[in-house]
């Protein structure tokens, strides 16, 4: 099992400063449902931080699934579930009802139907009032783009020319199709964003 442990840096920097903002965002218990949870130390991490809430990590990868499940297999935690394997984009996943959606870091390393399928899950799965919180570089049309978050866009794009730091805009025009509404808008180190939205 600890072959299959993967590891991202970034999730080892941000990870306190998202977790400041889930403090004040998550309900005192229910079930978060982490969309593409990747190598599953933010679900480690957050787990052992909320112990009141049921964590569910999710990921399309297998090898990303293992991953998770070796840091689950060490960590102990209760309230850390088995991860299972869903595709955002997917018109329907393995979880019928949650009480809040995290997504951190996948809308700038998928195709946009990734996060479409996002919101759209959300609409389904979430209750109104509920939660759907998404971290990550944004551009925003009333503030000038960093000059990091430009760069990082060009190399993302000459990777895959599907992938690419979203607009926020836009993510609020597909949310707002979907009924939800942009509750909380935080500034996080790095010139990302967590977007916090709530079902109407």
């Amino acid at each position: 099992m600890e072959d299959a442990k993967r590891h991202a840096p970034t999730t080892l920097r941000n990870r306190e400063a998202i977790a400041q903002v889930l403090a004040k965002e998550l309900p005192a218990s229910g079930l978060v449902l982490e969309v593409a949870s990747g190598s599953g130390e933010h679900a480690l991490y957050f787990a052992g931080h909320f112990p009141q809430l049921n964590w569910q990590p999710s990921d399309p990868d297998p090898s990303a699934i293992a991953s998770i499940a070796a840091w689950r297999a060490d960590s102990g935690a209760r309230n850390l579930r088995a991860p299972l394997q869903l595709d955002a984009s997917a018109s329907e996943w393995p979880v019928a009802q949650a009480d809040v959606i995290f997504c951190a870091n996948m809308a700038h390393i998928a195709p946009w139907e990734a996060t479409e399928g996002l919101i759209a899950g959300a609409a389904r799965v979430l209750d109104k009032d509920a939660p759907l919180i998404v971290y990550g570089p944004f551009f925003e049309a009333e503030i000038e783009a960093a000059p990091s978050n430009l760069s990082f866009d060009e190399s993302l794009r000459m990777r895959n020319p599907a992938w690419g730091i979203r607009r926020r805009g836009a993510l609020e025009a597909l949310a707002s199709a979907h009924g939800f509404a942009l509750a909380q808008r935080y500034e996080m180190p790095a010139n990302n964003l967590t977007l916090v939205f709530r079902k109407d």
